[in-house]
Order: C-alpha cells, then sequence, then structure tokens
C-alpha cells in the first residue's frame, strides 16, 4: 500500500505536468486543487528538490516546476523516492537488499522466489511508465 506521502507526491507531480514547462506553481495552487494539507506538501516538494525532479523560484512569480519533461520522469523513481524500496521484502530488493536474519537460504526460500517475481513484474509496470503516461489521464 502507497503512504499518503507518495500518493500525495504523485498528485502533485501529475498537478505540475500539466501545467506549463518551467512555469512556477504555489504550493497553495498545488494544495487547493489536489485537497492536499500545505505543511504536509511542502515537505514533500522540497523531498523531490533535493533528488532532482524539482526546483524552484523565491519571490514574485514563483513556486516549484518540473526540472525534466514529463516523458522524462520514470514512476519506478519517483516511487522510490517518496516510498522507498519497490521490493516488498528486503532481500529482494535491488536497491535497498538486505539479508532476512531469518532466513536460512533465500536460494530455498519459497517467500523470497514469489517476491521476486512480484518485484519484477511491478518493476516492468513501472520502469516503463513515466510521468507523462500517468497524467494524461486525469
Amino acid at each position: 500500500m502507497l503512504s499518503k506521502k507518495t500518493k500525495y507526491g504523485l498528485k502533485a507531480l501529475s498537478y505540475l505536468a500539466r501545467q506549463k514547462p518551467l512555469e512556477p506553481i504555489l504550493i497553495s495552487e498545488i494544495s487547493e486543487s489536489e485537497n492536499i494539507s500545505k505543511k504536509f506538501l511542502e515537505s514533500i516538494l522540497l523531498l523531490l528538490k533535493k533528488n532532482g525532479i524539482l526546483s524552484s523560484k523565491k519571490g514574485k512569480g514563483g513556486g516549484y516546476y518540473l526540472l525534466k519533461k514529463p516523458s522524462e520522469i520514470k514512476i519506478s523513481t519517483l516511487i522510490r523516492i517518496l516510498e522507498g524500496p519497490i521490493a516488498m521484502l528486503p532481500c529482494v530488493s535491488l536497491n535497498y537488499y538486505q539479508k532476512c536474519d531469518d532466513c536460512n537460504s533465500e536460494e530455498s526460500c519459497s517467500l523470497n522466489r514469489l517476491m521476486a517475481e512480484v518485484r519484477d513484474n511491478t518493476l516492468k509496470i513501472l520502469e516503463n511508465k513515466t510521468l507523462e503516461d500517468f497524467h494524461c489521464g486525469t
């Protein structure tokens, strides 16, 4: 299940993707349009800025804007920034791998194999969808 942070981050990015490229949008406009708490949204947008998805302009005419075209921003990248690992278990994570403490052998673990298959199929979708694909349906 996606956290509210991820859900709201994706909604805000979808909103920004529908705007004119490089045109700063106020947090209050995004917050009101997408029904997201302004304070919570600020922290989400700062995280996305820190990770190179957004930039911002201060002062009159300021706000947040996408640094890349929506077609260049993979949903998998956004999920990893906002949510963390895509894999449901750390032992099958490609970017956040950790061995499970309670497992004797990953090779013989049926749960490991199942969750690796879930990860692969999830990644197949998320790696092939961009913010452009996501926001076009809204």
